[in-house]
């Protein structure tokens, strides 16, 4: 049997006004399509747990909402929604969700969640990102990308006091980007994430 958390209607509550009917919507597709699913908050923000994992997420910020699979690079993304490799996800696996028409269909998304559950079933553990070796205290940062952070205090004052090898991080994603428009794309969700205090693998972190 499902459980509920008063902690996840709090957060939606605090939400801005175009976030709650997604968040809502999402939390009552997650709830209808696994029946034992738990509720909790982790990170600061609504996680559902099944067979004692974590199933998927749902955030909102100022101008958009994201939902999320902690398994997402093993599903099997038979829609062409999953935006995982992108750059652009916005923490999430279905791009940045600024109204409802943004959500796939309920029947999709509960053929996302059920397979999911079925990798929490079978006990699949959740892929690691590559070991990286410590960045050289001198690694240089991009003209344009320490452009961008020094325009966003916050941002700046995060990236400052990382390590070599948490500055590294974000200048190698950036770097490696093929083309502007994704080199852009990374960008903006670098500064989302530093002016948020997040490293670039926060989502691996526990």
């Amino acid at each position: 049997m499902s459980t509920f958390d008063v902690r996840i209607d709090t957060y939606i509550d605090k939400s801005m006004d175009f976030a709650k009917p997604i968040l809502s919507h999402l939390r009552d597709v997650v709830h209808e399509t696994c029946l034992d699913v738990e509720e909790t908050m982790k990170w600061s923000f609504p996680h559902f747990m099944y067979k004692g994992r974590i199933l998927c997420s749902m955030a909102s910020f100022k101008k958009h909402c994201s939902f999320g699979f902690w398994m997402a690079s093993s599903l099997q993304d038979s829609h062409g929604l999953l935006h995982t490799s992108t750059g652009n996800t916005g923490m999430g696996d279905f791009g940045k969700l600024e109204k409802m028409e943004d959500l796939p269909s309920d029947k999709i998304l509960s053929s996302y969640i059920r397979n999911a559950m079925s990798l929490n079933e079978m006990g699949i553990v959740t892929p690691k990102p590559p070991k990286k070796e410590e960045a050289p205290a001198k690694r240089e940062v991009p003209d344009d990308m320490m452009k961008a952070i020094t325009q966003n205090k916050k941002a700046l004052t995060v990236f400052e006091a990382f390590s070599p090898s948490k500055k590294y991080e974000y200048i190698e994603w950036i770097t490696e980007a093929k083309t502007e428009a994704t080199r852009s794309k990374r960008m903006a969700t670098m500064l989302e994430w530093l002016a948020e205090g997040k490293s670039r693998m926060w989502k691996y972190q526990k």
